[in-house]
């Protein structure tokens, strides 16, 4: 029988335990029986009013002394209250709202409940409110986002695949999250976001593996962590990361953690070697060391950390968890949609075993042939290769200004039209080569087999007011050159026999960037449909929307131009060239050791692009007669007799666009406004040699730009 002493130990015991509040559901009901509003009730315990509905959602639980207080108020609430039901108090007046101060929780109590509802939440996550400390975004008076089916959650990642560190310990996740991280050494970092964040986002593809999580760093939260601020030399960006003596870095090899090859730079990964299938892998990315390029991601690394965790972690649900640069980014989403392994079972043996993934690039690297690398190449440098290059690249074209008209220079305006993405609509349904080049003489040429051929198009005679669909700068070719399958093909869609001389072509093929070209369009789409540009918009409508879209939603137009980036950069990507002053020609750089180092894959997205821009101006001159002025890339400049693409787009009498030409739209490949100037100042650029296409957008022109 127990003592009386063991007994008051016994209770002591139970009195000195963390104090247990009633569930979550529970917790709302007492609060709405005593009339009381979840603002007033976070203004009595200082406190915001989106920590209160954390509390009664069962998304976080308070901590010491909010604890106590709010458990003693439960407690008195329940005696008043009884569940079984009792007379509701006299609602108390409401409290003015009040500055809200997020409630920092740690990430195991911030998981969902088994038993709570599945929620519904904006298809562009809303940012949680801020201290009142911090000066307000423009972004936190947006408008309410539309509702939409939320994807489903991964219970091994309850907190989604990011967390914007603050230097108080605060990381700011998406949906609203707050976690208390108490790391004070990049080590213990490393570890609570493995064991304790619930961070990470899974495989987009079953072959695949889950995101890394990433933590994104404030400048505050840099040094807190004992990093400098900012890095010797930032300017030199590509070149960016600690030395190896620093103390960072020992601390982090003392903790038997490794760094890439990179070292530890804006975007740093730390890790571990694989125990079996579980990784070991942390992603960092350090904000005033420029991680989040101003031109990929404008105005994002001024903003709160709320909100730089709503735009990456939008970016992370549609398009992946950043790893670097967008060009980085939009590299690893191939692989990640298109792993190169998949398990297979060993008819032999019975064991699984890694096997290739039928349509990916494989796990080795592969080299081009000779005319599809860069000078510096090994086979080229090693084997004295002096036949040419694909010059595969997007047009830089600008019309003789004494190929003008009178009646062209008569009109006011020139307008400019920008396709949307290009790149990413020229890598819809594109068969590339997924083996090694076989070298042909003399091939008959088949346009459905990828690879370079070299032909003389010089024959080719087409309107001097259009750009020549067969070179960059829109010259006629001089003779026999080294062209991309689509390029070609475009010659014999002309009516043009074609005749090579030489072709180097791959006989396994397959449309490797198609679920790569789906999941940038949707994402593209639905930001741009968040921002209020959406399909079902007439073309007046449409122009309208695109002109107030970036006011909508600033940090939802970060994303919109974070895809953008990750469809260029991606694409740029796959003929990354070496990097450095000491490096020299015919040695290997480390992009060549990737799979993804695919040149040719490069020349065929550019090359579709390029001639899917001549088609659209070539019907455009036999609709309308209309010629362009200019050329960049994905830009095209019109002279108009109006201040509007409306004015000269062509139309049918039932006012439908005519197909062929350009249209106005926010999906890939469709057009929209990218500037209105006078004929007068597009002449002018002209005659000064410049391209009135890389100026439309803000009037300016720069003088030394090298064209």
């Amino acid at each position: 029988m127990a003592t009386e002493e063991e007994l008051f130990a016994s209770v002591d015991a139970l009195l000195e335990e963390e104090p247990q509040l009633p569930p979550p559901a529970e917790r709302a009901r007492l609060r709405e029986a005593a009339g009381i509003t979840q603002a007033r009730l976070a203004l009595a315990l200082k406190t915001s009013t989106q920590t209160v509905k954390n509390w009664e959602n069962g998304r976080s639980e308070p901590k010491s002394p909010r604890l106590e207080a709010y458990q003693r108020l439960l407690k008195g609430w329940a005696a008043k209250y009884p569940a079984h039901g009792a007379p509701a108090a006299t609602p108390a007046p409401a409290a003015a709202p009040q500055p809200e101060m997020p409630e920092t929780v740690s990430g195991p109590a911030a998981s969902e409940p088994e038993n709570a509802p599945p929620a519904e939440t904006p298809s562009a996550p809303a940012a949680p409110e801020r201290p009142a400390s911090r000066r307000p975004a423009a972004s936190s008076r947006r408008p309410a986002a539309k509702k939409a089916a939320k994807p489903p959650v991964d219970p091994r990642f309850p907190h989604g695949p990011l967390a914007v560190l603050d230097g108080d310990g605060s990381a700011y996740g998406v949906d609203g999250i707050v976690l208390d991280c108490p790391a004070t050494t990049i080590p213990e970092l490393v570890e609570w976001t493995l064991r304790e964040s619930g961070l990470g986002a899974p495989k987009l593809n079953r072959y695949g593996k889950d995101s890394d999580p990433l933590i994104v760093l404030t400048a505050a939260a840099a040094v807190k962590l004992g990093l400098p601020e900012r890095l010797e030399g930032h300017e030199q960006r590509r070149s960016l990361r600690l030395p190896e003596d620093h103390p960072v870095v020992k601390q982090v090899m003392k903790a038997k953690w490794q760094l890439t090859q990179r070292g530890f730079g804006p975007w740093a990964r730390i890790y571990r070697k694989a125990q079996g299938r579980d990784r070991q892998c942390v992603q960092l990315a350090i904000l005033s060391w420029d991680a989040l390029d101003e031109r990929s991601w404008p105005g994002v690394s001024e903003m709160e950390p709320a909100d730089i965790a709503r735009v990456l972690g939008v970016y992370a649900q549609r398009v992946i968890t950043p790893r670097g640069s967008t060009a980085v980014s939009g590299l690893e989403l191939m692989t990640a949609l298109r792993p190169p392994t998949k398990p297979e079972r060993d008819e032999e043996t019975g064991n699984w075993v890694s096997a290739h993934n039928p349509g990916s690039l494989g796990t080795e690297p592969m080299d081009p042939a000779p005319p599809e690398a860069t000078p510096e190449h090994p086979v080229v440098v090693n084997s004295g290769w002096t036949g040419g290059f694909l010059d595969e690249e997007a047009y830089q074209w600008v019309r003789s200004v004494d190929k003008l008209t009178d009646e062209e220079c008569t009109l006011p305006f020139a307008v400019g039209l920008d396709l949307n993405t290009a790149f990413l609509a020229a890598a819809a349904r594109l068969v590339v080569g997924l083996s090694a080049p076989d070298h042909f003489h003399a091939p008959k040429f088949n346009p459905k087999i990828p690879g370079s051929w070299l032909v003389d198009l010089s024959h080719i005679e087409l309107d001097p007011r259009l750009p020549s669909p067969f070179t960059p700068d829109g010259s006629r070719p001089t003779g026999p050159a080294w062209y991309q399958t689509h390029t070609v093909a475009y010659a014999q869609e002309l009516g043009y026999d074609i005749h090579p001389i030489e072709a180097y072509l791959r006989r396994e093929t397959g449309a490797y960037l198609d679920p790569w070209h789906d999941r940038l369009k949707n994402a593209y789409v639905d930001t741009l449909a968040d921002l209020g540009v959406t399909r079902d918009l007439d073309d007046r409508q449409f122009l309208a929307a695109m002109e107030k879209h970036k006011q909508v939603d600033p940090a939802l137009a970060a994303v919109l131009s974070a895809i953008k980036a990750t469809v260029k950069g991606g694409v740029g990507k796959l003929r990354e060239r070496p990097q450095g002053k000491s490096y020299k020609e015919g040695e290997r750089w480390p992009a060549l050791e990737r799979p993804t180092w695919r040149p040719d894959i490069r020349a065929a997205v550019i090359s579709k692009a390029r001639v899917n821009m001549h088609r659209k101006l070539l019907n455009m001159s036999r609709m309308t007669g209309l010629f362009p002025l200019a050329v960049l890339s994905d830009c095209v400049v019109y002279p108009s007799p109006g201040a509007s693409p409306l004015d000269f787009l062509p139309y049918a009498a039932s006012g439908k666009p005519q197909p062929g030409g350009f249209r106005l739209g926010p999906t890939p490949g469709l057009a929209k406004l990218e500037g209105v100037q006078s004929m007068l100042w597009a002449v002018d650029l002209m005659e000064k040699g410049l391209n009135p296409a890389r100026h439309i957008k803000g009037g300016d022109a720069v003088m030394d730009e090298g064209e």
